[in-house]
């Protein structure tokens, strides 16, 4: 009796999940968008075109972390936060009449995150430790916003709007529990901020990354 109850137990239970710790860099850029910029002392309304530089590897350095809940081989769920970062160009500084005008501590972006993979897909093809896998995410944008012009200094993280991830990659089991991954990143993120003065600055931004990071599963 206590062998038929077991034998079923082991039917219908699901397969154990696993929790992924996930930590990366890597390059981040961002291509041009527009600035709505809106009833401020120095500027009144206007809009202008950014063009933005990543700095990747310069201090504040962009990282992001994740992290997964594997419910199955093939599909997870989890949150992911990324520190990324855009600079004014200085083209966009003169046009904005600013001296300093960036989202460097960062533009943050923290979503809820979706993953599915494909373990084993290329067992046959090539090798069974890489493992290919996707991810979409929807959350909101926290940017530290630093503009300084003539009469205006504002200087703080505020809430800035939605923001949306999607990436997708390839990971390659070192051991039982560790991976390192390569993968490709893209975030858009909507930024609805104030001036300490009066007046607002509007603005979407899209991040593009190349990540290479490790994970710990237990």
């Amino acid at each position: 009796m206590a062998g038929l109850l077991m034998a079923g137990f082991s039917i219908s239970a699901p397969a154990l999940a696993e929790t992924e710790i996930s930590l990366y860099s890597g390059a981040q850029s961002a291509p041009r968008s527009g600035v709505a910029i809106s009833d401020h002392i120095d500027l009144g309304d206007r809009y202008i075109t950014a063009g933005w530089e990543g700095r990747s590897f310069s201090k504040p350095y962009y990282w992001g972390a994740r992290v997964t809940r594997w419910e199955n081989p093939n599909f997870g769920w989890g949150a992911e936060f990324t520190h990324t970062k855009v600079y004014a160009d200085k083209d966009t500084l003169a046009k904005a009449g600013m001296s300093h005008f960036e989202f460097s501590d960062g533009e943050n972006i923290a979503t809820i995150n979706a993953m599915y993979r494909w373990p084993g897909l290329w067992r046959d093809l090539w090798r069974p430790e890489i493992t290919p896998y996707v991810l979409g995410g929807i959350g909101i944008s926290v940017p530290h916003v630093e503009t300084v012009t003539a009469h205006d200094r504002t200087w703080g993280y505020q809430l800035g709007g939605p923001a949306i991830r999607l990436g997708a990659g390839v990971s390659y089991a070192i051991s039982t529990n560790w991976s390192a991954f390569g993968e490709y990143q893209m975030t858009w993120s909507r930024n609805d901020v104030e001036f300490d003065t009066g007046g607002s600055l509007k603005t979407d931004i899209i991040t593009n990354a190349v990540n290479i990071g490790v994970s710990y599963r237990f």
